[in-house]
């Protein structure tokens, strides 16, 4: 057999095992005009549509191009980036920033680098893949706490506190997959007590939490307190590419200077960056629409509780129906968007075995009428599967 036909053979027996067990994954090219009520992306503003967001990208691309063209390192940083920077990290309560062209690159970069060997990572079950990935490159021990508990986080921390290596906590503030928030003023208190290094990743909290829009910490009284902030330009802020904020200017340099997903991709396109500026305008703007938000949250969630869904309390844009098998997950998808409506379903191994559930990603402007639809059309599709 050639060096090719094995390729090949293994390609084959990687994609019928997955789809055997119902988690073949294939991409669908969203229409220009789309016949169902999008309750799968993470625009959760409507920014990506928003004039003001569309007249920036369009200026910036009149200004420095469509493309940045090279590394940030060469020519691709321009002062539209550095402007970016500025201002994400003073609304944040930090001094030093870093655009990055995507959150899997910043929060790989970070998570790879920060940690090194002889270090330890405490990190909560369900962070992400992109930070998971980091740490495993690191060399770094890494150790895993129930998800959101705090008490078994205290005690690893009391366990790890002689060590001679830097011990982090690796969080999130609002979880992809479950929409949940951990107890971050609690957190605070515990790096007060341990000393140890921590990374938040704000990604799905900027714009629908905080009186400014500045994501969780901001609504739980503790901006600046994590050593690292990541965050993404690409959700709240209907752009694209991410974030790092830092206390420590070093760290930032550190990163620019070895960061391979920094110093080696040609940069984020400035028409991005020029969005995501009057991006955050506008999100600093909508602060007397932000109590809304968690209000239309807990409305849907309580919506589909009523049928008997298995869908938690809370108030984030992400929410989890829970199903169990994959199949029961994509049975539930397809009779929705039979029905108008586009959710996403989520399978092993982006979530655990046996938790395969719908994802519906929630947005400003939704109305009661959307509600109400897509509840009864949610229990035609539980009733059909």
């Amino acid at each position: 057999m050639s060096s090719q036909e094995r390729i090949s053979e293994r390609a084959h027996d990687a994609l019928s095992a997955r789809k055997a067990g119902g988690l073949l994954r294939r991409l669908e090219a969203r229409p220009k005009r789309a016949p169902w009520l999008n309750l799968a992306d993470n625009d959760y503003l409507n920014l990506s549509r928003d004039p003001a967001v569309i007249a920036a990208a369009s200026e910036a691309a009149q200004q420095w191009g469509v493309s940045a063209a090279a590394s940030p390192l060469i020519t691709g940083y321009t002062e539209l980036h550095a402007e970016l920077e500025r201002s994400l990290a003073s609304w944040h309560g930090y001094q030093h920033g870093l655009v990055w062209n995507s959150g899997f690159a910043a929060n790989s970069a970070v998570l790879g680098m920060l940690p090194q060997r002889g270090d330890v990572v405490l990190a909560d079950r369900l962070i992400h893949a992109s930070m998971v990935a980091g740490i495993l490159r690191s060399g770094a021990r890494l150790r895993r706490f129930p998800h959101n508990d705090l008490h078994a986080l205290q005690a690893m921390l009391a366990g790890e506190n002689q060590r001679e290596g830097a011990v982090f906590v690796v969080t999130e503030s609002i979880y992809s997959m479950d929409g949940d928030c951990p107890d971050l003023a609690a957190l605070s208190q515990l790096r007060e007590e341990f000393a140890f290094f921590w990374v938040l990743d704000e990604a799905h909290a900027t714009g629908w939490y905080g009186e400014t829009g500045a994501g969780a910490l901001e609504a739980q009284g503790c901006l600046g307190a994590p050593d690292v902030l990541v965050g993404t330009l690409g959700k709240a802020f209907g752009s694209q590419g991410a974030y790092t904020l830092f206390h420590d200017p070093a760290l930032r340099d550190w990163l620019l200077n070895e960061a391979g997903e920094f110093v080696y991709s040609t940069y984020l396109a400035p028409p991005a960056a020029g969005a995501a500026l009057a991006a955050l305008t506008c999100i600093r703007e909508l602060e007397s629409e932000r109590p809304a938000l968690a209000g239309l949250s807990r409305s849907w969630r309580a919506a589909m509780q009523s049928l008997g869904a298995d869908v938690p309390d809370g108030d984030s844009p992400v929410v989890p129906v829970h199903l169990g098998s994959a199949e029961r997950a994509i049975a539930v998808q397809r009779g929705l968007l039979a029905r108008g409506f586009r959710v996403s379903s989520i399978r092993p191994p982006t979530v655990p075995d046996g938790t395969a559930r719908l994802r519906v990603s929630l947005r400003r402007g939704l109305t009661d009428v959307q509600r109400d639809a897509f509840t009864i059309a949610l229990k035609e599709a539980l009733q059909c599967e």
